[in-house]
């Protein structure tokens, strides 16, 4: 029969070790930091739920029954135990020190890192994070970096990935006002009619044309405009501004979509495609605040 059969925890079974090895309940409850009354009541609860009585007391005394010995001796082995492991995760966090640099995009940084972010740094008090916002491919090892994310497709093939994200999407959006001013986009290359707000890639200093798929048929279309960006944020504030169409993640233009702010255009010309990974170096070791980090992604994941 297990434990919880008999609905008896762990922490009433170590109570009534700490009980019997001191056999006192005053020292026992100052040992736990409980009161002596609530300790007397734990006891009781363990003694109901086993059917025997563990402990022998009176005014003076606290001894333990026959029963209580067989039950301490078999106790003993498996808390000692229990204490060994806490005391090794508990070096092992204490191991979890330095700066971790990473390099990643802005977008990266809101939906991977900012959200265990405060977990990370509580639960390492020792660790310092460096944040490097890139969207030039940045060289890890020669950069003394740690690690960095992107999307999936842009992570060099000799490093070791790890997926943080969901899938993603793009949008092309405008505002209802920009739509109801010019001609209708039903296929990607009517973009080329419009004033569409360009993206400058830093890495290979060349304007980014816009992707489409539909059915397998893939089209990129250079669209043009009056306005270029180095910064994906601003392509979205800008089309919020009227100035234009824009290219954006679909999570990203999602609230201005929903309150109407935005219109999609060509939804079935753009699928999902691979999210964000998590890249380092293919190394035999790893430092312990990189394996910390990948530890929480993957619990979060």
């Amino acid at each position: 029969m297990k434990l919880h059969d008999l609905g008896v925890s762990l922490d009433d079974l170590a109570a009534f070790a700490v009980v019997a090895q001191s056999r006192s309940f005053t020292k026992a409850a100052a040992s736990l930091k409980t009161s002596t009354s609530n300790l007397s009541h734990t006891i009781r609860r363990l003694e109901t739920r086993l059917g025997y009585r563990v402990l022998q007391r009176n005014s003076r005394s606290v001894s333990t029954t026959e029963a209580g010995d067989e039950l301490l001796e078999i106790l003993k082995p498996a808390l000692e135990n229990i204490g060994t492991a806490l005391e090794t995760l508990e070096e092992s966090r204490d191991r979890v020190s330095g700066t971790l640099r990473l390099t990643l995009t802005r977008q990266a940084y809101e939906a991977v890192i900012r959200p265990i972010l405060p977990g990370f740094l509580a639960a390492y008090p020792r660790a310092m994070v460096e944040i490097s916002i890139d969207y030039a491919y940045r060289d890890i090892v020669a950069d003394s970096l740690d690690a960095g994310i992107r999307l999936g497709e842009k992570v060099e093939q000799d490093m070791i990935a790890l997926k943080v994200g969901p899938e993603l999407r793009m949008a092309v959006v405008a505002t209802p006002h920009y739509v109801a001013q010019f001609e209708a986009i039903t296929h990607p290359n009517d973009l080329m009619r419009h004033r569409c707000i360009n993206y400058r890639m830093i890495a290979a200093n060349a304007i980014y044309a816009w992707e489409f798929e539909r059915l397998g048929q893939e089209v990129a279309v250079p669209v043009t405009g009056p306005l270029t960006v180095s910064e994906p944020d601003l392509m979205l504030q800008m089309a919020l501004d009227g100035l234009g169409v824009a290219f954006i993640l679909d999570h990203e233009a999602a609230p201005y979509l929903e309150d109407g702010r935005l219109v999609r255009l060509l939804e079935e010309w753009t699928p999902p495609f691979p999210g964000f990974y998590l890249y380092y170096p293919s190394r035999r070791q790893i430092r312990p605040i990189l394996a910390a980090l990948l530890s929480m992604l993957r619990s979060r994941r």
